[in-house]
């Protein structure tokens, strides 16, 4: 990444070359008919990569991109698609595959957190073990760390409760997922047949 931002003079959460090559076939294709497509979908990533990156608003994004409302119409368009979820995923396998593993995960690690959220009204709820009120983020992580899978709930769902729907569709999306790593809060009973549930 530094040799490319000293190349670009750009920012480190730009595009490489070889993600970029790995994205573009899912993009949406310029139409055939109508006037030509001006807007680079490339910068389009990179804006929306350095907002998320940065925490910056909308109207915040430097000169270098797109003007913040063609960003934002094209985070839009491409949210609906869930091409979001498909770059993601595709970056993790790039990466799991520059560490030297296979590009598909066969073990994952599960864990929770509680989070305050005073301004959430109707969806936060109290755990009382954390003593918090607010929600409860019920994440899966490969072994090293890459973001598998996230369910999102009130902070009053049990640990077990909330992590069966991370469960179910962490085996569709990746199959060859066969042992999970939890702590003692994950009943065993509660999940899916196909994992082994070792404890943390």
């Amino acid at each position: 990444m530094a040799k490319i931002e000293k190349k670009t003079k750009r920012y480190p959460s730009d595009l490489t070359d070889e993600e970029w090559s790995a994205v573009e076939p899912f993009l949406p294709k310029a139409g055939s008919t109508g006037s030509p497509r001006r807007t680079d979908l490339r910068e389009v990533l990179n804006a929306i990569r350095y907002l998320v990156r940065s925490g910056c608003e909308w109207r915040m994004l430097p000169i270098h991109f797109p003007p913040w409302q063609t960003v934002y119409w094209w985070f839009r368009r491409l949210a609906r698609r869930l091409m979001f979820r498909t770059i993601h995923e595709i970056a993790l396998m790039i990466d799991r595959a520059r560490s030297g593993r296979t590009v598909e995960p066969s073990a994952a690690v599960l864990d929770s957190q509680s989070v305050k959220a005073p301004a959430a009204q109707g969806t936060r709820g109290y755990d009382g073990a954390k003593k918090i009120v607010g929600r409860k983020r019920h994440i899966a992580v490969d072994t090293d760390g890459r973001l598998l899978m996230v369910n999102l709930t009130t902070a009053d769902i049990a640990d077990s409760a909330g992590a069966q729907i991370v469960l179910d569709a962490l085996v569709k999306r990746w199959p060859r997922i066969k042992h999970l790593f939890a702590d003692s809060a994950y009943d065993r009973r509660q999940l899916p047949p196909v994992i082994g549930l070792t404890s943390a």
